[in-house]
């Protein structure tokens, strides 16, 4: 038998992330053994898995931006602006997103808000996503104020899990938190929940001089409740800056705790768990800590969100957003494009909040464009009429076009930052490229109605040189050519690029939109002078190796930019 291959650097750097993605699915003998090429190739290929080797098996869709408490540390008392309804999410597209999500690997889905049980429909969403067969544990997390009304509705329809956010165990310091009455509904909403079988998951965010004497009164609620409370560090982000003096570290909780109890002990952890568990011996429940700011869990983070307005953020600290409403939406969109705007906003997902930079997202799918009425005019009787090619032999075409856009410095750094707007420039012009050029026909009245075998586009930044490079390589297997739609794909992503950046500024110049490449045809074409890098044949989607993209680096932002934009509440 030969020996085994030697792996490379990154590859071990990918194989604990990997390794927890088949925990659930091997045996004890079976968890340390090294993930083979195959396992190692079929996990990172798909939309799901990021350029660091995490698959994201876990999503939280946020079913609604109300709520009936006015938390302090999470808006202003008079509430904050809601999005117009018809800009939400409805029951129908939240479930076949979850399913898609599913269909390609999640296993897990929480349901939160705003609150989710203001939601009249939560109990036919739960019912909806457990009539999904692969999909494992469907869990919630709520402000406990209508558990005991709604808690058995939603066990009969197979809620799994349930997490509710409770800051406090004394009534006059909870309605001061909260601006609400209801705190003997909470705890009574906890009782039941124990009382049908579950081990609800309490979540407390501890914020120094506010609730941080509670510390010992939360580890006493696990002595008779069989109860998980998780205590939360304040991620203090105001006004745009982080403000640490009121949070309280995971060490100082830790310390405190065990100054009372000398013996309270950890617990065993899962690959992708973000609390650290504990429990006093001899108690009922348990304790947990997440360290969101002093010892984040980023290199296993398996959790994308949905907003209520449908977009997706692959990270709770980051400012990139891709609209999946918008393109669910869209008539020309299908599954294929759906996947492929998930696979590049995933692909771009940043090694830890704040901190490491993502290298610009690429994708490919396969379509056929939609039938175009209008066509050629015969030269003899002045009719429209669509050009002959049946008498044109079959053959595999293929076409490349190029498109640079000049944006300037101050965009550039926005753009490498992630730190517009309207989002991810990169990756949402990507998407339009793709969409383009399979309804080409319909923008081109010239052009015939072709399938398509293949789209790929790479959308990169040029730091040194402040340009936004776009390079599209279409296929079909037929009897015309494909360079309108590569240079269609080029020209959207062109101008969407500019559509997303004008807001900072209108300096910006669209150029050198031009084919590169024609074969297949009768008559082939090559352009000389193409000095575009990063080629589509060494960085596409199914096959990237970084450490040969020649990518022009820069200093990046860690504080970031002082807006003015309204307050927003950040759900936890």
């Amino acid at each position: 038998m030969p020996p085994p291959r030697e792996r490379t650097n990154e590859q071990q750097q990918q194989e604990p992330a990997i390794r927890g993605l088949l925990w659930a699915n091997e045996s004890t003998t079976q968890r340390d053994r090294i993930v083979t090429a195959a396992e190692r190739e079929k996990l990172l290929s798909s939309p799901l898995s990021d350029r660091f080797g995490r698959f994201h098996s876990y999503l939280r869709i946020s079913l609604t931006e109300r709520c009936n408490l006015r938390c302090k540390y999470c808006m202003p008392a008079e509430g904050v602006p809601l999005t117009q309804k018809e800009r939400l999410l409805t029951s129908a597209e939240v479930i076949r997103l979850a399913n898609l999500f599913v269909a390609e690997g999640v296993r897990k889905i929480r349901l939160t808000g705003g609150e989710p049980t203001v939601r009249k429909d939560l109990t036919e969403i739960v019912g909806q996503l457990k009539a999904n067969p692969l999909l494992e544990s469907v869990g919630i997390t709520t402000n406990g104020l209508m558990l005991t009304r709604q808690l058995v509705g939603l066990q009969r329809a197979g809620l799994d899990a349930l997490n509710i956010s409770l800051d406090t165990l004394r009534v006059a310091r909870y309605e001061q938190i909260t601006r609400r009455k209801g705190w003997e509904r909470v705890i009574a909403g906890i009782d039941l929940a124990i009382q049908l079988g579950y081990r609800p998951k309490v979540n407390c965010v501890l914020m120094k001089g506010f609730n941080d004497d509670e510390i010992c009164d939360f580890v006493e609620l696990t002595k008779d409740r069989d109860v998980d409370v998780r205590f939360i560090e304040y991620m203090p982000f105001s006004g745009n800056r982080w403000e640490t003096e009121k949070m309280v570290s995971y060490r100082t909780m830790l310390d405190t705790i065990r100054a009372r109890y000398p013996a309270f002990e950890p617990l065993p952890n899962g690959p992708n768990d973000t609390s650290k568990a504990y429990r006093v011996p001899g108690y009922r429940g348990q304790m947990g800590f997440i360290t969101s700011m002093t010892e984040h869990f980023c290199g296993s983070c398996n959790r994308l969100r949905i907003t209520a307005d449908g977009n997706l953020k692959v990270c709770l600290f980051g400012n990139t957003e891709v609209s999946l409403r918008d393109a669910l939406r869209s008539p020309g969109c299908s599954e294929d494009d759906l996947r492929c705007l998930i696979s590049a906003a995933v692909k771009r997902k940043k090694k830890q909040h704040a901190g490491a930079p993502a290298l610009a997202a690429h994708g490919a799918l396969c379509g056929v464009r939609h039938y175009s009425s209008l066509s050629h005019v015969d030269e003899h009787t002045g009719r429209a009429t669509m050009v002959d090619v049946d008498d044109k032999v079959s053959t595999k075409r293929v076409a490349k076009a190029q498109a640079t856009v000049y944006v300037g410095p101050t965009i550039a750094a926005l753009i490498e930052n992630n730190e517009l707007k309207k989002g991810d420039v990169l990756s949402i012009s990507q998407m339009a490229a793709i969409v383009a050029a399979k309804k080409t026909s319909d923008l081109i009245p010239l052009c015939h109605n072709i399938p398509l075998s293949s789209i790929k586009v790479e959308t990169s930044l040029n730091s040194s040189t402040n340009e936004v490079h776009i390079l599209a390589k279409v296929k079909c297997d037929g009897k015309t050519g494909v360079e309108m739609e590569a240079l269609t794909a080029v020209s959207v992503a062109a101008l969407t690029v500019y559509d997303m950046c004008k807001a900072v500024s209108h300096e910006i110049l669209i150029k050198n939109i031009m084919l590169v490449e024609k074969t297949g045809g009768k008559s082939e074409f090559y352009r000389k002078q193409f000095t575009h890098e990063p080629t589509l044949e060494t960085r596409t989607m199914e096959s990237r190796e970084p450490e040969r993209v020649p990518v022009a680096t820069r200093g990046y932002r860690t504080d970031p930019i002082v807006t003015t934009e309204p307050f927003v509440p950040m759900y936890i």
